[in-house]
């Protein structure tokens, strides 16, 4: 014979303060496994192509059996010394990159403004027929130190130290795409956010904060 068993639930707002803290640690787990990256990877995409870069792509499919391209941009994070971003694709020089870099974001990110700057610097004394090329096949970490950079010149003549600044360059910029990606993840992983996620949903807990449908 069956046996009807009763359970209060509660919403987020009527848990204790350490039951929320529960129910945020729940919430987080979720998050953590689903974190979209999309925004992120699209707004480091636009400014590659200010910079002179062009991300290789992919074509990944979908659950409904379509296909779509995305970036080959690789990350992992964000709690172990591996930690990081590469990307796969192509460098040539671009004209007025730090000016537009520094439109673009108003003038409020000097990394990247700094890294335009540098490109540019070593384009010049190189007469601007500097290319490159990245990827990441023997990388064994995520990290930008593991992603190869291959630089050359248009022309047979020495480019002296301008293979290590654009590699230099291209991975700092690696680097700006993982620091984007964390300071979203924070931003995410923020009680405010976790807080207004789980109201928003309308979830329901017990009186301990754990999951109750």
């Amino acid at each position: 014979m069956p046996t009807i068993v009763e359970h209060t639930l509660y919403t987020f707002d009527e848990l204790s303060d350490r039951a929320k803290e529960i129910a945020r640690d729940w919430w987080r787990q979720c998050e953590n496994d689903d974190f979209d990256a999309e925004y992120v990877i699209e707004d480091a995409e636009r400014m590659g192509a200010i910079l002179g870069i062009e991300f290789d792509t992919r074509r990944v499919q979908l659950m409904s059996g379509a296909t779509r391209t995305e970036p080959r941009v690789y990350w992992s994070g964000f709690s172990s010394q591996g930690d990081g971003a590469q990307f796969e694709g192509r460098y040539a020089y671009a004209k007025g990159a730090p000016a537009k870099i520094k439109k673009e974001t108003g003038g409020t990110d000097s990394e990247l403004y700094r890294i335009a700057l540098d490109l540019q610097a070593t384009q010049k004394r190189n007469r601007y027929r500097l290319e490159a090329r990245t990827d990441c096949k023997r990388a064994q970490y995520s990290h930008s130190g593991w992603m190869n950079v291959e630089v050359w010149a248009d022309t047979d003549r020495d480019i002296g130290d301008a293979e290590s600044e654009i590699t230099r360059a291209l991975r700092d910029f690696a680097d700006w795409i993982y620091r984007q990606l964390e300071s979203e993840y924070e931003w995410r992983m923020a009680d405010e956010q976790v807080d207004d996620a789980i109201l928003a949903n309308e979830y329901t807990f017990d009186e301990n904060g754990h999951r109750a449908n």
